[in-house]
C-alpha cells in the first residue's frame, strides 16, 4: 500500500521533531552536568577562602601554646586554651583539612612544601625537611597552604 504525499509529509515532520526532542534532551543533561560541577567548584572554593582565613588564627593560637612560660603551663585557662586548638583542628579536620607532614627529617616535596630557607652547608644527595616554619594544610587532598619549611640535605 502506498503512502500518501501526506502521509510521508507526516512522517518526516515527526522524524525531525523526534530528532529535535533528541537533541535538545541531551543539550539538558550536558547543561544539568555542567551546573553541577560549577556548583561544587564553587562550592569548594567557598569553604577554601573561609578556611584560609581562619588557618592565620590557628597558627597564633599555635605559637602562644608554643611559647607558654613553663610556671604558668599548668594553669586551667592555659590548658582550655590547648583544648580549644584541638578542638578547632577536629572541626577543620570534619570539613577534609589536613595538615600537611613536615616534620623533621621528612623529605621535601615541592607539591606540598614551600622551601624558604635552605642550609647550603649540608652534604647528601637527598632533600629532607630541617624544620617547618609553618604548617600547610590540604583541602580534600589538594594543598591550599604549602608548609613553609627549612630544606637540608641528607
Amino acid at each position: 500500500m502506498a503512502k500518501s504525499k501526506k502521509q510521508e509529509e507526516l512522517e518526516q515532520q515527526l522524524a525531525e521533531l523526534t530528532g529535535d526532542l533528541q537533541r535538545t534532551r541531551a543539550d539538558f543533561e550536558n547543561y544539568r552536568k555542567r551546573v553541577e560541577i560549577e556548583k561544587t567548584i564553587a562550592r569548594e572554593a567557598g569553604q577554601s577562602s573561609a578556611i584560609l582565613k581562619l588557618l592565620p588564627v590557628v597558627d597564633n593560637i599555635e605559637r602562644a601554646i608554643t611559647y607558654t612560660p613553663d610556671e604558668i603551663k599548668d594553669n586551667k585557662w592555659v590548658q582550655s586554651i590547648a583544648g580549644l586548638v584541638k578542638n578547632l583542628e577536629k572541626s577543620l579536620e570534619s570539613l577534609n583539612l589536613k595538615r600537611i607532614d613536615a616534620n623533621p627529617g621528612s623529605d621535601f616535596d615541592p607539591d606540598l612544601h614551600e622551601a624558604i630557607q635552605f642550609d647550603d652547608e649540608a652534604a647528601g644527595d637527598k632533600e629532607v625537611i630541617a624544620e617547618e616554619l609553618q604548617a600547610g594544610y590540604t583541602l580534600s587532598g589538594r594543598p591550599i597552604r604549602h608548609a613553609m619549611v627549612k630544606v637540608t640535605k641528607k
